[in-house]
């Protein structure tokens, strides 16, 4: 359901909500231009301002009149922190009266219900028990418990200082990512997603299986902005999955090739979703070089999903897109230009006039909003753009306060890693548990990401697994953007591998197949996912394309040629000996860099 169903019925309701969307998109576009605003300010007006979206927007009955009453606490208490920024910061982290104590209890149960509202209990659950093990860990013996922390300074460290909610992670979210969310907003509130389509469709359209082949352009397009896999699913997969099925392509084939397009998503640059600002934050790495080295194990996971659809093509005749169904050249072009000038803006601001990424963002925001007076015919319509600019602020508000919630929810379990050492534990038991040996340890952190991935969101997920599996990576020898990137891949892991697999689940369920079968073909076809984090490890070179790009090159072909062979031997219609064959050959080509 979109937010535009979730709006009041009276005109004075659509209003006031939309008003309120206003103010959470200005504020944070305000931030960037506003200049230099105290984090004890700017991070807790943050929160204040999404927690209507959380708890109010499209709540009825008694989860109104909860949403109500934490919102207003929850409200209180962040405006009195900002208030009182001052005074807090010349406490250094210690609370010093009754009241602020109330204050500490009221925004940590503000925050995790908030999450549990926003994406359900399993990282609400996560945080609750970090919260537990920070106030009774002593009482476990052994090295896993702890000295004892006083609770005033704990509780003071996790809400009036920058140490827990009001971290490092909420600053991404304030400055990087809720620009970059309104961003993909704009967008989408206008024709580029149609252009997307439109741009796939004529690359792509009149291949062998070309409907399927569209779906992987267009998701890696709009998955970029869109920064989730379902979310991702949804809106392309309305448009690929009947085309496909019309084709005649098996509905397993088609929900499937949907479920590993919009998951890989998140992977590819410019804007790869929240992860790669989170990571920006974490790892100190600028975000251009994030970007590229993102780019090459991105286009491997594309290349390797097209050539699975290739190999399918050997056992199903997949039809490309009739030419009467083909976009007009003119709507090509016309719509193109709806995400084209907007990401123009942002890459020439970005690389050639050397703003920072939130402020280039701020300026192709600008862009998108002045394309949103028009449509695709080139014409204006009042009614029209009124639309799409209540559209665009209602899909701001509630992304920009769902990735709040998640962000604010994990600062959380992080602050309590740092204050109680837990994280340096798990860290000690990861290498001890893999005998100091790399691959073992990255199977062990593969794992985790697999398992912590079924019940939190991407990017939740990798914040938690870095943290406690980055610093044994690290130690092993990598750096620590490889490591991160290894991390952040596996995390997606859950999107199409069962038993939990969102994507998977969705696109299934949009096509009226059983999951387990669109499962069992998502994996084959995203062998990428489980093979391209480790290709990353034992070819480094394939992320270095701006330092040494002869290198990067040739480790990128390495591991292109060795999942073609994976794929072909997975999917391919050929003898067992010769897939086996092809498969053996496809890891040893894949990881030739472990050996020479």
């Amino acid at each position: 359901m979109g937010p535009e169903q979730d709006l009041p019925r009276s005109p004075l309701g659509r209003g006031l909500w939309i008003g309120a969307a206003a103010l959470l998109v200005i504020y944070h576009i305000g931030l960037i231009f506003w200049g230099l605003v105290p984090n004890l300010v700017s991070r807790p007006l943050h929160l204040a301002v999404v927690l209507p979206w959380i708890f109010l927007f499209g709540a009825r009955g008694l989860s109104l009149v909860t949403g109500a009453v934490l919102t207003g606490f929850g409200m209180a208490a962040a405006l009195w922190v900002a208030l009182n920024h001052d005074m807090l910061g010349d406490q250094y982290g210690f609370l010093e009266s009754p009241f602020q104590i109330g204050v500490a209890v009221v925004l940590l149960a503000t925050v995790i219900e908030a999450a549990r509202r926003a994406i359900g209990w399993p990282l609400p659950i996560v945080a609750v028990t970090a919260l537990a093990y920070a106030v009774w860990g002593q009482h476990i013996p052994g090295e896993f418990g702890h000295a004892g922390l006083p609770m005033a300074s704990f509780l003071g460290t996790m809400t009036i200082a920058e140490g827990g909610i009001w971290g490092s992670l909420t600053a991404v979210s304030v400055g990087v990512v809720s620009i970059f969310v309104i961003f993909g907003a704009v967008l989408n509130a206008g024709e580029a997603g149609q252009g997307f389509m439109n741009v796939a469709a004529a690359a792509a359209g009149r291949l062998t299986g070309g409907a399927a082949k569209v779906s992987v352009i267009s998701s890696a397009l709009f998955g970029s902005i869109s920064g989730s896999a379902s979310a991702n699913v949804a809106s392309t997969g309305a448009i690929t999955l009947p085309a496909m099925t019309r084709l005649g392509y098996p509905k397993r084939l088609a929900a499937g090739v949907e479920a590993v397009a919009s998951s890989g998503g998140q992977i590819m640059p410019p804007l790869m979703g929240a992860g790669a600002f989170v990571m920006v934050e974490l790892t100190g790495t600028p975000y251009t070089q994030i970007m590229a080295a993102a780019i090459l194990p991105a286009i491997l996971y594309f290349w390797a999903v097209w050539v699975g659809i290739n190999a399918y093509a050997s056992r199903y005749p997949l039809r490309g897109i009739e030419a009467g169904d083909q976009p007009a050249r003119r709507d090509v072009v016309i719509t193109s230009l709806f995400f084209l000038v907007p990401f123009t803006v942002l890459m020439l601001g970005m690389f050639a006039a050397g703003y920072t990424p939130q402020y280039a963002a701020c300026l192709a925001i600008l862009a998108g909003a002045v394309l949103l007076l028009t449509n695709a015919r080139l014409r204006f319509d009042a009614a029209e753009t009124r639309r799409r600019l209540g559209l665009a602020l209602l899909a701001s508000a509630r992304q920009v306060s769902m990735i709040a919630a998640i962000i604010l929810c994990a600062s959380i379990v992080i602050g309590v890693l740092g204050v109680t050492g837990l994280g340096v534990k798990i860290t000690s038991l990861i290498l001890s548990g893999s005998g100091g040996l790399l691959w073992p340890s990255l199977l062990l952190t593969a794992l985790a990401c697999l398992v912590l991935g079924m019940e939190v969101p991407t990017t939740a997920a990798y914040v938690i697994c870095v943290s406690v599996a980055g610093p044994a990576l690290t130690q092993l020898g990598l750096e620590p953007l490889q490591a991160h990137l290894f991390v952040f891949w596996f995390a997606l892991l859950s999107t199409i591998t069962p038993p939990v697999c969102g994507a998977v689940f969705i696109a299934a369920g949009m096509i009226g197949e059983s999951w387990v079968k669109v499962a069992l073909t998502a994996m084959a076809l995203g062998v990428g996912l489980y093979i391209i984090p480790l290709g990353m490890i034992a070819n480094p070179h394939v992320l270095e394309l701006t330092s040494h790009p002869a290198l990067a090159l040739f480790a990128f072909a390495r591991l292109a040629l060795g999942l073609a062979l994976l794929s072909h031997g997975l999917i391919g219609r050929r003898p067992w000996p010769m897939r086996v064959g092809l498969i053996v050959c496809g890891m040893i080509v894949a990881f030739l860099g472990l050996w020479i």
